[in-house]
């Protein structure tokens, strides 16, 4: 298992290799579509009790390092 931050952890052998919180099997994914689809940080915090407040920081942290970076999309045929 890799750590990509301080609570983003990496284990191709985890959730498919998705950035996952803290090797739980929860993934920066499905933290970010709940808070996208308008779960308030204390409801995300009672349906995964095993996460902490700084967890969801952390997702959004990431999120916002994914989106820093450059990306080009090209058609393939």
């Amino acid at each position: 298992m890799e750590y990509l931050s301080d609570r983003i952890t990496f284990d191709e052998g985890l959730c498919n290799g998705r950035p996952t919180i803290r090797g739980l099997r929860i993934t920066v994914q499905t933290i970010m579509e709940f808070l996208t689809a308008g779960d308030t940080k204390e409801e995300i915090l009672n349906q995964y009790p095993d996460l902490e407040p700084e967890d969801i920081n952390a997702c959004m942290g990431f999120a916002t390092q994914l989106m820093n970076r450059k990306y080009i999309i090209k058609e393939i045929a």
